[in-house]
Formats: structure tokens, sequence, C-alpha cells
């Protein structure tokens, strides 16, 4: 797991830590570091970029976001090379899944956006290990789509950079990188690496609100 310095409730799950939103046993791995007790959130993830405030355990619906002012209700998403992002707020945190579409369509920026319709302040964000622009192989769709983040791979195509375009839709933000790329790190899950199903996931929480 992976503990981003100066927050208060963030971590980054990694292949070995496993899925703790249905395997009890990996649950428990997690809950050794944020503490026993915690009910669990999660979305049904589809590429878009709806957010969706959360108040109570278990799935919240189709949505590539949540956020809540809930204490002791962990938000968990899932990836294998799209990319995590966890937004802290003064008494509010949102999680974001943002693959290619949903950063173009702004999910990150409708995170935050929501924390701050919500009336709370967002403080400062973490971008998790993702697929990198060393790997991102892409076509013109997605290089039109995001075109100011086009990049280049190790192999000479072209790539897109995720992590600076999530980062551009956190103007304003403290903002923290793994700069992991799942793709090359055999730590993580990689869907285009592996053709997996499988994932890693990642969580925020408070302790109060």
């Amino acid at each position: 797991m992976i503990e981003p310095p100066g927050f208060a409730g963030v971590v980054f799950g990694d292949a070995a830590d496993g899925d703790p939103r249905a395997d009890p046993l990996a649950r428990s791995r997690f809950e050794e570091l944020i503490g026993p007790g915690f009910a669990w959130s999660w979305a049904n993830q589809v590429h878009g970029n709806t957010v969706l405030a959360v108040d109570r355990p278990g799935p919240a619906g189709d949505a590539d976001g949540l956020f809540t002012d809930r204490s002791r209700l962990a938000l968990a998403v899932a990836t294998a090379d799209c990319v995590p992002v966890i937004i802290e707020g003064e008494r509010t945190n949102a999680v974001v899944h943002a693959g290619w579409r949903g950063m173009a369509k702004g999910v990150v920026a409708t995170g935050m956006a929501a924390m701050v319709d919500d009336g709370d302040r967002p403080l400062r964000a973490a971008i998790g290990p993702s697929i990198g622009p060393c790997c991102y192989e892409i076509g013109p769709e997605v290089a039109e789509a995001l075109a100011p983040f086009t990049d280049v791979t190790t192999w000479g195509t072209t790539s897109v950079n995720l992590w600076a375009a999530a980062e551009a839709q956190l103007e304003g933000l403290e903002v923290w990188r793994a700069d992991l790329c799942t793709f090359t790190d055999h730590r993580f899950r990689s869907h285009r690496r592996d053709g997996t199903a499988e994932r890693q996931v990642s969580v925020a929480w408070h302790q109060t609100g």
C-alpha cells in the first residue's frame, strides 16, 4: 500500500492487497491501516463524469466518482491502468476513477466541483499509480480528446500523460503524484499489459465529521 505524506485518510492499494469491495480478507488488510469498523461504498464505474454523494455503504450506482461527509465511511475506487484520484476537503473527501474518456469529460474537475457545491473547501489531492506516458500508446481519437497532454512512448509512438491531465483539473490544489506506471511496475494490475479483469483499489476516509 502507498500512503501519500500529509494526507489524513488516503491509501493506494497494489495487486497484493486485493479488492476490499468484495473480499473480506482484503478488507481486513486495509482495515489494519485505516482502522476497524468502517463501512465501505463504491461505484459501478462506467468511464463517464458522474460524481455521486454517498451516505451509506454498498454499491452507490453508476458513477466514476463518489464523495461523502460521513465519518467512518470508506470510499473505494478500482483501477488497472486508469487513474485513481483522491481529493481531501475540510469536511468531505472524494474518490475518482479517470480513464481517458472520463478525463476528457472532466471527471476529476467534476469531483472537486461536487465538494465545492456541497459547501466544502477542497484542500489537497493525490494521484495514484496508473499507466504512464512512457507506455500509454494511443490512437488519433484519444490524442484529439486530450491534445494538450499528448506525449511519446519509450518506443517512439504517441501517448498521453494522464497524470498531467488529472493535475490540470485540480487547479489551485496542493497535488501529490505517485508517478508509478502500472504497465511497467508489476506490483500493480495492468489491463493493457495482462488483459486482467482484476483491479487494485484506492481508498479515502476520515475518522470524524
